[in-house]
């Protein structure tokens, strides 16, 4: 008996609904391959460019949708082949350099699959967004096979963080109509991330170039200066009492 086109609909859905699951696994994966590179830089350098780790998984709903738009049949096989934002995790780091420090490591790793790269930040978007977008495919076990699975990486700081979380919050306030305003100041704000990415670069560049012998110094410097301060300020306390008591005809 031949299934009508509900119930092959159905059996499709079903289908998509399995992907959970999959990507969940595949997520899993990657950010266990991360923490290793979080944990190894801190221990090596005594710092992470990692601030921290987030991951998402788009509802079946949205996959369902999108194959939909795109005109691909709903099955499994065409869902992991083609659509690669099912598995989301967005790297949030300090600097700007960190992103692309981390970018180069991912690019010659054996075990994870360096697919497409997108530069927001070398090129933002028109409304001021910035990040890096690299998809990649991560290697996932099964019993009958290896099957490597898409997922899409998001690598910001922690101010395009910030204002990317704002952005949202704002275009779902607004429906996504926003008033041309509130778009312009959205972009005067990412242009103040951008300058203030670039100057706490600069500051962590300076605090750097200090080796152990100069930050010494400096803060034996600054130990000697609010001493003499202090001798002043002591000074300038006992020379007003002394002159008010001079003035004073009780004395």
């Amino acid at each position: 008996m031949d299934m009508s086109e509900s119930d092959v609909m159905l059996k499709q859905y079903e289908q998509v609904n399995q992907l959970p699951t999959l990507y969940q696994l595949a997520l899993e994966e990657l950010e266990t391959k991360i923490k290793v590179i979080q944990a190894e830089w801190k221990i090596r350098n005594g710092y992470s460019p990692i601030e921290h780790i987030k991951t998402r998984l788009k509802e079946p709903n949205s996959i369902f949708n999108k194959i939909q738009r795109k005109g691909f049949p709903p099955t499994l096989d065409t869902i992991v082949n083609n659509i690669y934002d099912v598995a989301g995790m967005r790297i949030v780091c300090a600097f700007v350099k960190d992103i692309y420090f981390i970018l180069d490591h991912l690019k010659v790793r054996d075990d994870i699959r360096v697919v497409e790269i997108k530069d927001y930040i070398e090129k933002p978007k028109a409304n001021g967004y910035q990040s890096v977008h690299v998809i990649v495919q991560v290697p996932l076990v099964l019993f009958d096979d290896v099957r490597w699975v898409y997922v899409e990486i998001q690598l910001r700081t922690l101010a395009m963080d910030f204002w990317a979380s704002m952005e949202h919050i704002i275009y779902y306030k607004f429906n996504k109509h926003v008033p041309p305003h509130v778009v312009d100041e959205l972009a005067e704000a990412a242009r103040a991330v951008d300058e203030l990415d670039r100057k706490m670069l600069d500051l962590r560049k300076e605090i750097l170039s200090y080796n152990d012998e100069d930050w010494a110094q400096g803060m034996a410097n600054m130990s000697l200066q609010q001493t003499y301060s202090s001798k002043l300020t002591l000074g300038n306390l006992e020379q007003m009492l002394k002159q008010t008591a001079e003035s004073d005809p009780k004395s």
